[in-house]
C-alpha cells in the first residue's frame, strides 16, 4: 500500500497528492514504465486519449497484484471529442482500452476555446459522475474564465483543474481562482520538463537538503498543496520522484524558488490553443 498522502477532493473523493504520468511514453514502453511506478509505491496514474498510451497503462493494471479500490485513475476528453454524445463516446474508448469498470478522475484536456464545445462536454461529463461511471469529473488547462463558464452552466464546480505548473510558472491568478472555488490545482510539468534541474539556485538547495534538484521542486509543490505527477521512464528516478515525504523545506526556501517565476510555459497558451 502507497503511503503517499491523499487530498481530499470538493466532492469527498480522496485523491493521492503525487501520482505517475505517462505524457509521451510510447504505448509499447508504459506498461513496463506503469508496473515499475506500482512496484516503487505509486496508486495514482495519469493519462489521456492523445497520448496514445491507454491501452499500456490498461495492460499494467491488468497484470499488477493491485487492489483496484487502491488505485486512481485519469484520463482525459481529446480537444476532437469535445461535444456532448462525442465525449461520451470517447469515455466509453478510453474505458475499454484502460480495460476498466470506472474511472476515478475525467478530464477535459483543453477548452480549446475557438471550438465552442467545452461547455457541452462539460454537462457530458457531470452526467457520467451522476451514472456513476466516474467517481471524479474536472478539466485541465482552464483558465478562470472557463471555469466560470461550466460552473454557470451546470452548478457543477470541477474537483480539479490540472495545469502547467512550476516554479518558473507559478500561475497565481488560476490557484487564487481554485482556493475560492475549491477545486484542486493539479501540475503538469511540474519540473518544467527537466529545464530548472542545473538552475543554480536549485541545486544549491538539493545540496543543502541532500536530494536531488527534482526532488527539491517537487517538494516544492506538495507544500504548496498542489497535486504533482512527474513523469520518468527511468526506475531509478521513477523510485527518487516517490520519496519526498520525508523532509520540509523552510518557508524561506519555499518564497525564493517561487521568485523564479517568469511567467514560462513549455506547452501552448490554453487562451489560443485550439488544435
Amino acid at each position: 500500500m502507497s503511503t503517499v498522502p491523499s487530498l481530499t477532493l470538493n466532492n469527498g473523493v480522496a485523491m493521492p497528492q503525487l501520482g505517475f504520468g505517462v505524457f509521451q511514453v510510447p504505448d509499447a514502453e508504459t506498461e513496463a514504465a506503469v508496473t515499475h511506478a506500482l512496484a516503487a509505491g505509486y496508486r495514482s496514474i495519469d493519462t489521456a486519449a492523445i497520448y496514445g498510451n491507454e491501452a499500456g497503462v490498461g495492460a499494467a493494471l491488468a497484470a499488477a497484484d493491485v487492489p483496484r479500490e487502491e488505485l486512481f485513475i485519469t484520463t482525459k476528453l481529446w480537444n476532437s471529442d469535445q461535444g456532448y454524445d462525442s465525449a461520451l463516446r470517447a469515455f466509453d474508448t478510453s474505458l475499454d482500452k484502460l480495460k476498466l469498470d470506472y474511472l476515478d478522475l475525467y478530464l477535459i484536456h483543453w477548452p480549446a476555446p475557438a471550438n465552442g464545445r467545452y461547455v457541452d462536454s462539460w454537462k457530458a461529463l457531470t452526467k457520467l459522475q451522476a451514472d456513476g461511471r466516474v467517481r471524479a469529473i474536472g478539466v485541465s488547462n482552464f483558465q478562470p474564465g472557463h471555469l466560470k463558464d461550466v460552473i454557470d452552466a451546470t452548478g457543477v464546480v470541477p474537483a480539479v483543474n490540472q495545469v502547467e505548473l512550476h516554479p518558473r510558472l507559478i500561475q497565481s491568478e488560476v490557484r487564487a481562482a481554485h482556493q475560492d472555488l475549491g477545486i484542486a490545482t493539479e501540475a503538469w510539468s511540474p519540473l518544467a520538463k527537466g529545464g530548472l534541474l542545473d538552475h543554480d539556485l536549485l541545486t544549491t538547495l538539493a545540496t543543502k537538503y541532500d536530494r536531488t534538484p527534482a526532488q527539491v521542486v517537487l517538494r516544492w509543490h506538495l507544500q504548496l498543496g498542489n497535486i504533482v505527477i512527474p513523469k520518468s521512464v527511468t526506475p531509478s528516478r521513477i523510485k527518487e520522484n516517490l520519496n519526498v515525504f520525508d523532509f520540509d523545506l523552510t518557508q524561506d526556501d519555499l518564497a525564493t524558488i517561487s521568485t523564479l517565476d517568469d511567467n514560462h510555459r513549455t506547452g501552448p497558451n490554453p487562451d489560443t490553443f485550439n488544435a
